[in-house]
């Protein structure tokens, strides 16, 4: 096949990069693009509110919030529980109340068959007439759906609890545990640990919002930022840099007061997220569009 020229248009090769091209400027086809760092959550702002923390705390698994989002946040869970609950409950007592008068009416069933038969072998059939309107006077009404005309009655199909093979939505009993909304993993307010950010300019602590630098490491001094792994000494609540915690694991103790540490003690703090719901993992955003036919 001989090389195509520049100016060939007759050509019937549509090739990728032509039909990349063309969707880019036509508007079909997926378009991807990658989140920069204005996209990207800083490491210190919280998980739900997205802002720097003014009461930091950390999660045991690393996720720092806010301490007023945080709590916000268990409470609005813990309240919708409790509704889901009492909805729940309702729904077992008539249960329960229905099972009780199902009972009821077969006992006076059962009643109202045996003495049925009974008056029938023993008196004519005025007699049994006679003993069928005692025990209606003692059991009630027959429940049944075939007297009384009941079975000429066709079901409505105008009200909708009236209408055939309609059946109630049955509640599942709720899951009291409340859960961490960035882990998805059991949370709880006692396991909440405070969190104590070291400020790298002490003079310029009101305007932390529109700073890059905000904070540093306790014992390095290093500047603290998203591409700079950080852990939290969980006796003091310390952000040091992860350099600073190899040094730490060597004899396991407190840098700043000298108490010893445990391996538990070092939480790894998780780096900023995108505010998506892909964190982390995927720094792309995929937006589908109407794909262009060759």
């Amino acid at each position: 096949m001989t090389r195509h020229s520049k100016n060939c248009t007759a050509s019937s090769v549509y090739s990728y990069h032509e039909k990349k091209k063309d969707a880019k400027a036509s508007g079909y086809g997926s378009l991807n693009m990658r989140y920069g760092k204005d996209g990207v959550k800083d490491f210190d702002c919280c998980s739900l509110s997205l802002h720097p923390c003014r009461d930091p705390v950390v999660t045991p698994d690393g996720y720092l919030f806010d301490k007023e989002s945080i709590l916000e946040y268990i409470i609005t869970k813990k309240n919708e529980v409790s509704r889901k609950m009492k909805e729940y409950e309702k729904q077992c007592k008539k249960e329960r109340n229905e099972l009780a008068e199902l009972g009821e009416a077969e006992q006076r069933s059962q009643v109202e068959k045996f003495l049925n038969t009974e008056a029938a072998v023993a008196s004519p059939s005025q007699a049994a007439q006679g003993e069928k309107s005692k025990v209606e006077k003692i059991t009630g009404p027959s429940v049944s759906n075939m007297v009384a005309g009941r079975d000429k009655k066709l079901p409505s199909f105008w009200v909708p609890s009236l209408t055939p093979g309609n059946k109630e939505t049955k509640l599942k009993k709720p899951d009291k545990t409340v859960y961490c909304p960035i882990s998805g993993k059991q949370l709880k307010a006692k396991d909440l640990i405070p969190v104590k950010f070291t400020l790298a300019d002490a003079s310029s602590s009101s305007s932390l919002e529109g700073q890059r630098d905000r904070y540093k490491c306790p014992v390095t001094g290093d500047v603290l930022r998203n591409n700079i792994p950080c852990a939290v000494l969980k006796p003091t609540g310390d952000v040091v840099t992860m350099e600073c915690v190899k040094l730490i694991q060597k004899d396991m103790i407190h840098p700043l007061t000298g108490v010893p540490l445990k391996e538990s003690d070092i939480i790894e703090l998780q780096k900023g997220g995108t505010g998506f719901a892909a964190a982390n993992d995927h720094l792309t955003g995929i937006k589908a569009r109407p794909v262009l036919q060759a």
